[in-house]
């Protein structure tokens, strides 16, 4: 839930900065661009943080190698990923690669739901949840890369 809270007050407040001046942040696109870029720094910086980074290795499907491999190279895309959202002339890109990324490891997510793992003693997001933010999440990042 804590993604989806990041996407969405990340892209309201930004859009609030931008409605009271600041010129860079004037506009849906933009402001969409911080708040995405928010959430994947939050998501980005749980592949590292203990805690967080146990239950995301636990989350990787068993049958694909090396799951804290895996969870540090998401984590980097992640992190780069929202840099990239920064800089409106890397913006469509990431856009583009992070939607293709939360695709990749959707997978997981379901293998995680199915398997009643918990994420920082939690239990991870249910299925019925999850799907329509993640497709929110794919729908936000396809935005950034087609908006602007």
């Amino acid at each position: 839930m804590a993604p989806l809270i990041a996407l969405i007050a990340g892209s309201a407040l930004a859009r609030l900065v931008g409605l009271v001046g600041v010129d860079a942040l004037d506009g849906w696109w933009p402001a969409l661009r911080v708040g995405l870029a928010l959430m994947f720094v939050l998501t980005g910086l749980a592949h590292f943080g203990l805690g967080r980074r146990e239950g995301l290795i636990a989350m990787v499907p068993p049958a694909l190698p090396n799951p804290a491999l895996l969870v540090t190279v998401t984590g980097v895309l992640e992190l780069a990923g929202a840099a990239g959202l920064l800089l409106p002339t890397t913006a469509r890109l990431a856009g583009a690669c992070l939607a293709l990324l939360m695709v990749v490891m959707f997978p997981a997510n379901v293998s995680a739901a199915r398997r009643h793992l918990e994420l920082g003693g939690r239990p991870v997001t249910p299925l019925a949840a999850r799907i329509p933010m993640q497709l929110l999440f794919i729908a936000a990042a396809v935005a950034v890369a087609v908006g602007g």
